[in-house]
């Protein structure tokens, strides 16, 4: 099974001077049920737990990291965990090798506007499959009412020869011990989509997230034998609890 979570780091904003503020620290995190593919590139679904984290503000003497900021550019953390692929799992993968479980993490530059964002962002896995990860996309923001907001916008992954290879290519070892044919995946825009979230605030500590994404698969994604269906959809609903710690 493999499982994907995405946890979401505020922009940064870096400002001194700010040492009459009390020192502390607060961030937003969540819980919940999510539905994805039970691998890339697979044509059923499973259910897993999943989580998100959000830092709000952070400061320390003259040091301020989060906190309200104005439009126009800024800089974003990004972090990913994809869970373990396990061949014993999937009748369809019988004879290819497990992955293991990776963990992403990196950033990369924001454009806010009132009722829009872009962004573009570049992961590294620290652990795991030790590639590089590219993803650019955007949303509508919309304030349905005063708890409640959408975003809506397209996504864009790329993936180095690495990362490519991990999850979607066959080597001839395992072409000669499964029902493959060998694959060489090659770097590239592996999946094009779009990604809907929709919050409400119940106050300000608590609050709910439910979010439906569509990706097609591409180029080495799309053409590996591997892959069962190049239509990815995945639903997560996340209850979230906002924390603020002094110090």
């Amino acid at each position: 099974m493999i499982t994907k979570t995405l946890l979401c780091l505020t922009a940064l904003g870096l400002a001194t001077g700010a040492s009459a503020q009390e020192n502390g620290i607060s961030f937003r995190f969540g819980v919940g049920p999510n539905s994805t593919p039970g691998y890339f590139g697979a044509d059923e679904n499973e259910i897993s737990p999943t989580g998100s984290f959000k830092l709000e503000k952070l400061q320390f003497r003259n040091l301020s990291l989060g906190g309200p900021r104005d439009d126009g550019l800024s800089f974003g953390g990004s972090v990913r965990y994809v869970g373990a692929r396990s061949a014993s799992d999937f009748a369809e993968l019988a004879g290819l090798d497990d992955v293991d479980a990776s963990f992403e993490l990196g950033g990369g530059p924001r454009y806010t506007q009132q009722g829009y964002e872009v962004f573009a962002d570049l992961r590294y896995g620290i652990i795991g499959h030790e590639s590089l990860v590219g993803e650019v996309g955007g949303d509508l923001i919309l304030s349905l009412a005063p708890q409640v907001t959408l975003r809506v916008g397209p996504r864009l992954l790329w993936g180095s020869d690495d990362y490519a290879q991990t999850y979607f290519g066959v080597t001839p070892a395992e072409s000669a011990a499964s029902d493959f044919d060998s694959f060489d995946a090659q770097s590239g825009w592996l999946s094009a989509g779009i990604k809907a979230e929709a919050s409400y605030q119940f106050n300000d500590d608590w609050g709910v997230t439910g979010t439906l994404r569509y990706d097609q698969l591409q180029g080495d994604a799309a053409e590996s034998p591997i892959t069962q269906s190049e239509d990815q959809v995945s639903a997560s609903f996340v209850v979230t609890r906002k924390v603020t710690i002094g110090f």
